[in-house]
C-alpha cells in the first residue's frame, strides 16, 4: 500500500446532537421496516443473476488507520450494472408495474440521474417490459450516459445540476403521464423512494452476514441521503442498541446533509456542485432520508475530490472502485490521521469499520485516467 499524507487532505466534521442510542422508532419505521425489507429481499433474491457481492478485508488499510478491521462491501459486480443502485431502481420499477392497471408495454418510467440510478431504472424497464426516459444533467459524462442508453432508454440532457434534472423529469412526467422512479424524495413524492431505499437494504443485510461480528463503525457516503439512510436504518432496526456508529461522508463541494446537520432540519444548498464524485453531486436532501439520519447518524463529514482519487489509487488493482465508492474510505483515513477527530469518533485499535464500495468503474475511461494519476 502506497504512502499517503492524509493530513494533506482537509476534512470537516460535525457531530450530531440529535443522534441517540434508543430504539428504532415509529418515524423511522414509517420509512423502512423489516416487513417491507423481507418483501424486497424475497423478490430481488429470485432474480436471475442474483448473488451476494463480495466483502473484502482491507487489512493493510486497517493497519494504517490504526483499527482492528476494515471491511469493504464491493458492489462493482452487482447484476453486471457496476453499482449497488441495481438493487433499488429496478425493484421500484417492478413494484410500480405490478401496481398499474395497464400492460407494462404502455407504461413509461423516468428519473434523473448522475449515472448509476438511471442505469438501474433503465435495466429494470428493459427487464420488466416498459419504456424509459432518463434525464442527465450537463456534467454527467458521456460514458455514463451511453451506458444507460445501452439498456434502451431515451436519454435527455438538461442544463444545470442533478437537482435541475430532477425537476425537469418531474415536470415532463406530469405532462406525459409517466411514472417517476426517483431515489430522492420531496414534498408530495415519497412512496416510490421508499421502495428504492428498501432495495438497498439487501446489500446491508448481506454485509452483516458476511462480517461475522457486527462493525463498530460505518463510514457511508451520501448524495441526497438515500443510501446512507438505508444503511443506517437497516443496521439500527436489526442491531438495536448494539448498532455501529454511523458517520455520513459527503464531497466538500456538495454537502447538503452536512448543512442539514448544521441547521437542524433537511436543507438544500445551491452552487455548481462540481465534485468529481459524480454520484454524490446533490444539493437537495431527501426528506425520507433525513427522517432516519436526523436521529440515526452520529456524525457528518466532508472530504475532497483529491482524497477520493488517492483512495482509488490505493485500492487498485485489488479493488476497482469509482469516485463515489471511496468517499467513506476517504472519511475514515482523514479521521484516523487526526488524533482528536479519531478520538471524537471513538476510533481505536479495537474498532471494526464497514465501508460500502457503492460502484466500480462505471466510467472506465475516467477511472483509468484517475488511477494512472
Amino acid at each position: 500500500m502506497q504512502e499517503i499524507d492524509w493530513i494533506g487532505f482537509p476534512v470537516a466534521h460535525r457531530s450530531n446532537p440529535k443522534a441517540h442510542g434508543g430504539p428504532y422508532g415509529a418515524r423511522q419505521r414509517a420509512v423502512l421496516n423489516r416487513a417491507t425489507f423481507e418483501t424486497a429481499r424475497a423478490e430481488i433474491a429470485g432474480w436471475a443473476g442474483y448473488a451476494p457481492t463480495r466483502l473484502v478485508s482491507l487489512d493493510a488499510v486497517a493497519r494504517v488507520a490504526g483499527v482492528a478491521r476494515v471491511f469493504y462491501k464491493d458492489e462493482s459486480a452487482r447484476f453486471g450494472l457496476g453499482s449497488f443502485k441495481a438493487l433499488g431502481g429496478a425493484y421500484a420499477v417492478l413494484r410500480q408495474l405490478r401496481a398499474a392497471d395497464r400492460p407494462a408495454a404502455e407504461i413509461t418510467v423516468t428519473c434523473a440521474t448522475d449515472g448509476n440510478h438511471g442505469r438501474s431504472v433503465a435495466w429494470g424497464a428493459r427487464r420488466f417490459g416498459c419504456k424509459c426516459v432518463i434525464y442527465v444533467h450537463e456534467t454527467v459524462s458521456k460514458g455514463r450516459a451511453d451506458a444507460i442508453a445501452e439498456y434502451g432508454a431515451e436519454i435527455r440532457r438538461v442544463p444545470g445540476t442533478y437537482d435541475d434534472a430532477v425537476r425537469q423529469a418531474a415536470r415532463d412526467a406530469a405532462a406525459n403521464g409517466w411514472i417517476v422512479v426517483s431515489d430522492t424524495s420531496y414534498p408530495g413524492y415519497t412512496d416510490i423512494p421508499r421502495d428504492v431505499m428498501q432495495g438497498y437494504a439487501v446489500m446491508v443485510d448481506e454485509a452483516l452476514s458476511q462480517t461475522g461480528v457486527p462493525p463498530t463503525h460505518v463510514f457511508i457516503q451520501a448524495g441526497v441521503g438515500g443510501l446512507a439512510a438505508a444503511v443506517c436504518g437497516h443496521l439500527w432496526e436489526t442491531l438495536g442498541e448494539s448498532r455501529p456508529r454511523v458517520v455520513v461522508i459527503e464531497p466538500d463541494r456538495a454537502a447538503c446533509l452536512f448543512e442539514s446537520a448544521r441547521v437542524g432540519h433537511a436543507a438544500n444548498i445551491g452552487g455548481a456542485l462540481d465534485t468529481a464524485m459524480a454520484g454524490l453531486a446533490c444539493g437537495e436532501t431527501s426528506l425520507l432520508a433525513w427522517d432516519i439520519l436526523e436521529e440515526g447518524a452520529a456524525d457528518f463529514m466532508t472530504v475532497t475530490d483529491e482524497a477520493a482519487f488517492a483512495c482509488m489509487r490505493m485500492l487498485a488493482p485489488q479493488v476497482v472502485a469509482g469516485e463515489s465508492a471511496v468517499a467513506g474510505l476517504a472519511g475514515l483515513m482523514g479521521a484516523a490521521a487526526r488524533p482528536d477527530l479519531a478520538k471524537a469518533l471513538g476510533l481505536d485499535a479495537s474498532s471494526r469499520v464497514l465501508l460500502f464500495g457503492s460502484e466500480g468503474d462505471t466510467d472506465p475511461e475516467l477511472y483509468r485516467k484517475i488511477v494512472a494519476g
